[in-house]
């Protein structure tokens, strides 16, 4: 009776193995791939739990919501520039083509096809550009590396939901000779504007000499014609002290004071 009581225990864990074998749980954002005795079908599993033959299938399951990559790339620019480029890349498999992707590629198709697309659409993309133009034409660097991209990805079945360029990193040397030309730049304004500032003080300063000698000039024309205006100025200078010794009619401003 012992003896039986195990072998029942036994049969009922085999039979329980074989029925967990025959369902299969596809989660949320994920789809199953049918294998048939190794045979890819054209079936493809939904989100839920299905049920499959014990031994001869299989399932595999692949993810098929939006997934970062970061790839570093090591590239040159249209003026033989060293780039060290970090692009971040999210992306999907086409649902519906996810028994394909299994098929053509395999489960390992981020190292055999993604990272490798990547490096070869960002060596292509900035050896059109200089290294100058890398940095001020970033936005249509990363929309030509996104069109290569795509080109190269959406064979495969997999779908493009954003790229960015994390960062561009140049030679020691190169970053130096920027830095020193913005310095050169720089030094160059301030002497402009120095030479600017120095043309527009010397231009007032004239402008400011000739107004003075045209009023002094217009002064001397009134006083050469005008004695009135002549002992006028002399009276506004007068300190009212008469002189020691006067000859004949030699009062100050006499005249002046009759009229």
């Amino acid at each position: 009776m012992k003896k039986l009581g195990i072998a029942v225990i036994l049969i009922g864990i085999a039979v329980l193995i074989v029925l967990w074998q025959t369902f299969v749980i596809i989660g949320a954002g994920e789809r199953g791939v049918v294998l048939t005795w190794g045979a890819v079908s054209d079936k493809i599993l939904d989100e839920g739990i299905h049920f499959m033959v014990p031994v001869a299938q299989r399932v595999e399951i692949l993810d098929v919501k939006t997934k970062k990559d970061e790839v570093e790339v090591l590239s040159y620019s249209k003026d033989i520039q060293s780039v060290s480029a970090v692009i971040a890349l999210n992306y999907h498999i086409v649902p519906e083509m996810v028994n394909k992707l299994w098929q053509e590629i395999g489960a390992t198709y981020e190292s055999k096809i993604i990272d490798p697309a990547v490096q070869e659409s960002v060596k292509a993309a900035t050896a059109q550009f200089t290294a100058q133009e890398l940095i001020e034409k970033r936005h249509e660097v990363k929309e030509d590396i996104k069109m290569k991209l795509k080109e190269r990805l959406e064979e495969i079945y997999i779908v493009i939901d954003d790229l960015s360029i994390v960062n561009f990193d140049f030679s020691d040397a190169y970053e130096l000779a920027v830095e020193e030309k913005q310095v050169a730049q720089q030094k160059s304004l301030k002497a402009k504007n120095d030479l600017e500032r120095i043309k527009i003080e010397a231009e007032q300063a004239i402008a400011q000499a000739k107004a003075q000698a045209e009023s002094i000039k217009i002064q001397a024309e009134a006083l050469k014609f005008n004695t009135d205006l002549i002992q006028l100025k002399a009276v506004e200078k007068w300190n009212g002290v008469l002189p020691a010794y006067m000859m004949g009619n030699s009062v100050p401003f006499l005249n002046l004071a009759i009229k």
